[in-house]
C-alpha cells in the first residue's frame, strides 16, 4: 500500500514506532483504519514522526485511545501542522466510522492527550531512548520532514520517510545519509521521472491563460499542507512580474489557510526554509498574499465563488477528490467544456481524482451523476515525493555500506520498478514487503 505507514522496531526488549498513519484512498485500503493495531500499544516506549501528513500520522490518537503512554519525537513544524489535521480528520473518520458501522477512531480529547506527549527536535539533535539512537535529517518533502537514521546494537537502519522533489520553491532540499546498513525507501514515483521544476510554472501559466480565453473555471485539488503553499508561492510570482491576466484566485481550504500560519510562523527560520525564500520574505514579498488572491474561511464565503462569474481559479482541499470543499465545486464545473479541472499531485488508486485522471465519462459526486466533459490536465512536476532518478541518488549515497534495502510505500507497479533499478544499478539486494511482514536485521 502506499499510505498507513507504520513500523515497529524491537532491540533489547524495548519497542518503538517510526509512524502511525491512516490508511486512505479505496474503501478496502480504509477499513484497514479499523482493524486492531498488530502489537501491545501499551508496550510501545516511544514514537519517531517523519513528518506530518495524515497517512503517517493519522492513527496516533487511536494508538493513545488503545493504550499507548510514549513520548511521540518530530521537529516543530511537524507538531504544529499535527496537531491542526488530526482535529480536522477527526470528523471526517467519525463519518467513516458510522458507514463502516464500526466505533469511532478516535475522538478530540484522544487529540488533545496525544499532543501532550509530543516532544519537538531540531534536524541533528540525537535521542537516545533504550538502546536506540535516532537522529533527524531533512527530507526535503514538506516543512519539517524527515528521514529518520536509527542505531541499535551496532547496526544503523535509515527510514526516508517521504522524500522531496528537490529543489522545493521555499524549504532547502533532501539531505543524503552516507552510511547506513539497512534502508526502507519510499516508491510512489519509484518507475516515473518528473517534468523539470521550472516547466511546471510554464505549464500553469498557460494554463490559466487558456482558461481566462475560454471563460471558464480552472479546479485545482490540492493537498492542504505544502502543495497548497508551493502552489500560492508560484502563483505569487506569476502574479507579479504580470505573466498571467488579473483572474480571481480563491483558497477555499479552511485547513489551507490555518496550516498556511504555521509556514508563516517559521518563515525566517533557516532550519526549515531556503535561501531564496526566506531572501524573499526578509526582502518585504508576502509569499502567501498577492493581488486577487482571495481566502475564503466560512462556508458563507465559500458558497459566494458561484456568485463570481469566470474565469476564476479555484484551489480546494481534499487533494485526490476524496471529501473537502473541492467536491462542490466540481459538481458544478466538472461538466462545463469551457472549465479545466488541474491534478497537481498523486492520485491513489481508489480515489475520485485517480477516476477523473483516468479518463471516466461521469462521476458521482454526493449521489448525483455528473458528466465529466471539463478539460484534465496533470502535472507531475508539483508532486512533493522524489521521483525515480531521485529516489536512487538518496539511495546510492549509502551504497558503500547498505546490505539491503527495503521498498515500500508504492503501488505495486513503482515499487517493482525501483527495486528493479537498485537491483540493476545499484548493485544492492532489494526487497519489497508486504503489510505484516517481519524481518531480522
Amino acid at each position: 500500500m502506499v499510505t498507513g505507514a507504520n513500523y515497529l522496531l524491537e532491540s533489547g526488549g524495548t519497542k518503538i514506532l517510526i509512524d502511525c498513519g491512516l490508511h486512505q484512498g479505496s474503501r478496502y485500503c480504509e477499513r484497514h483504519n479499523f482493524e486492531p493495531f498488530p502489537y501491545k500499544p501499551e508496550e510501545i516506549t516511544a514514537v519517531f514522526v517523519t513528518h506530518a501528513h495524515i497517512d503517517h500520522i493519522g492513527r496516533l490518537p487511536s494508538l493513545y485511545r488503545a493504550g499507548f503512554r510514549g513520548e511521540i519525537y518530530s521537529t516543530g513544524p511537524t507538531k504544529d501542522f499535527a496537531e491542526l489535521l488530526l482535529l480536522d480528520s477527526e470528523h471526517i473518520l467519525r463519518r467513516e466510522a458510522e458507514r463502516e458501522k464500526k466505533p469511532p477512531l478516535y475522538d478530540t480529547n484522544d487529540v488533545v492527550q496525544t499532543m501532550g506527549l509530543w516532544r519537538k527536535q531540531s534536524y541533528h539533535e540525537k535521542v537516545t531512548v533504550g538502546p536506540y539512537e535516532i537522529e533527524f535529517y531533512d527530507a526535503g518533502h514538506i516543512l519539517g520532514s524527515s528521514s529518520l537514521v536509527v542505531k541499535t546494537e551496532g547496526k544503523t537502519a535509515v527510514f526516508s520517510g517521504d522524500l522531496g522533489n528537490t529543489p522545493a520553491p521555499l524549504i532547502k532540499p533532501v539531505e543524503y545519509v552516507k552510511e547506513a546498513n539497512y534502508a526502507l525507501v519510499e516508491s510512489v514515483y519509484g518507475g516515473r521521472v518528473h517534468e523539470r521544476p521550472e516547466a511546471r510554472k510554464d505549464q500553469l501559466e498557460n494554463l490559466i491563460e487558456d482558461i481566462v480565453k475560454s471563460g471558464g473555471t480552472l479546479m485545482i485539488p490540492s493537498f492542504a499542507l505544502e502543495r497548497t503553499q508551493e502552489l500560492l508561492t508560484e502563483l505569487n510570482e506569476l502574479v507579479e512580474n504580470g505573466r498571467i491576466p488579473r483572474v480571481p484566485i480563491f483558497i477555499d481550504s479552511p485547513l489551507a489557510i490555518r496550516l498556511t500560519s504555521v509556514y508563516q510562523k517559521y518563515s525566517t527560520d533557516p532550519r526549515y526554509f531556503n535561501k531564496e525564500a526566506i531572501a524573499a520574505i526578509q526582502g518585504g514579498d508576502a509569499i502567501f498574499n498577492f493581488a486577487g488572491l482571495k481566502m475564503t474561511l466560512t462556508t458563507e464565503q465559500s458558497k459566494e465563488i458561484n456568485n463570481v462569474p469566470p474565469p476564476k481559479v479555484i484551489v480546494a482541499g481534499a487533494g485526490m477528490s476524496n471529501g473537502g470543499r473541492i467536491l462542490h465545486h466540481e459538481q458544478r464545473y466538472l461538466s462545463d467544456p469551457k472549465s479545466a479541472i488541474l491534478f497537481i499531485g498523486y492520485q491513489a488508486k481508489g480515489s475520485l481524482g485517480r477516476e477523473i485522471l483516468d479518463g471516466a465519462d461521469s462521476v458521482k459526486i454526493y449521489g448525483e451523476e455528473i458528466p465529466v466533459r471539463c478539460k484534465k490536465v496533470a502535472i507531475g512536476g508539483y508532486s512533493a515525493h522524489a521521483d525515480q532518478p531521485q529516489l536512487l541518488r538518496w539511495a546510492s549515497s549509502m551504497r558503500g555500506s547498505l546490505k539491503k534495502i527495503f521498498v515500500v510505500q508504492g503501488e505495486e507497479k513503482e515499487a517493482g520498478a525501483l527495486a528493479q533499478k537498485i537491483k540493476d544499478e545499484l548493485a544492492i539486494e532489494a526487497e519489497i514487503p508486504s503489510l505484516g511482514e517481519e524481518a531480522v536485521l
